[in-house]
């Protein structure tokens, strides 16, 4: 006899519960604010193209060490800040605190916000929500809690730009988890379509932020020591396998490097969204 074919049986479900544990604490080494506050023109740029208006109530999803929420609260807009990593927040603070600016501080999951639906103006993350492992839900909970003909500013890393690749590099030397989005895809235009298109009218733009560093080895210090993800890459490495990634990313700033031999400017493409809510 012939014997039967085994069974397929389908995949293991992912366990989102513990991969966000896995990148709370990656977020958590080094200190992300480091690296965080030489983004600050793109929060500021995010909040011109959303046109803010004194007195908005304004969430921040995601906010790290808080740049949009900084940009909006310039802004006298009335600032909720949150993220799911308290060391973050208690970064955005002492930013707020040094310039005088009341902002509110709040942590909080940006695929469970713990506010009422349609409780804010405008809802904004820059470089943030898109690291959620579960796209939908997050996409879902920004919409439910802005309200209708209010406005949603998001900054994406595009798959295609220079940290894009970068992220790509990382996960040639340590595979992410299996069955997780990645949050690449929030730079990219059909995603944004497919997760807030239903509820939103998306504006996109494609912009370019400069990484400057002195050279590819200073950028490599900075972010191997307080870079989360390629802080906790290098960690999971040994010397020299270690000494492999470091030269893979070396190759990829000098490919995009566009300041010659004395310095390092590299420009990374992002997508700036504006969407109405509908």
């Amino acid at each position: 006899m012939v014997p039967s074919p085994a069974p397929i049986l389908p995949p293991d479900p992912v366990d989102l519960g513990a991969i966000k544990t896995r990148q709370r604490g990656a977020w958590s080494s080094g200190d992300y604010a480091a690296v965080g506050t030489t983004l600050q023109i793109v929060g500021e740029n995010l909040c011109e193209a959303m046109d803010l208006r004194a007195g908005q109530k304004v969430l921040d999803v995601a906010a790290g060490n808080g740049n949009a929420s900084l940009a909006a609260a310039r802004r006298w807009c009335d600032v909720v800040s949150t993220d799911y990593v308290t060391a973050l927040l208690d970064r955005a603070r002492e930013r707020a605190n040094a310039e005088r600016i009341a902002i509110a501080f709040q942590e909080a999951d940006a695929e469970a916000l713990p506010f009422d639906d349609a409780s804010f103006d405008v809802v904004v993350s820059t470089f943030g929500v898109m690291f959620a492992p579960d796209h939908a839900k997050s996409a879902s909970e920004m919409l439910r809690v802005c309200r209708r003909g209010g406005r949603i500013g998001l900054a994406n890393w595009t798959p295609e730009g220079f940290i894009g690749q970068l992220f790509k590099t990382l996960g040639k030397h340590v595979p992410p988890p299996a069955g997780v989005q990645s949050p690449l895809l929030w730079g990219s235009e059909a995603h944004l379509q497919a997760l807030l298109g239903d509820g939103a009218t998306l504006a996109i733009t494609k912009k370019s932020f400069n990484l400057r560093y002195r050279s590819a080895l200073h950028f490599i210090e900075v972010f191997r020591t307080w870079y989360g993800p390629v802080h906790k890459a290098f960690a999971a490495l040994g010397a020299e396998q270690g000494a492999a990634l470091e030269r893979d990313i070396a190759a990829l700033l000098d490919a995009h490097n566009r300041a010659g031999a004395g310095s390092l400017v590299v420009a990374s493409e992002y997508l700036e969204i504006v969407a109405t809510r509908r």
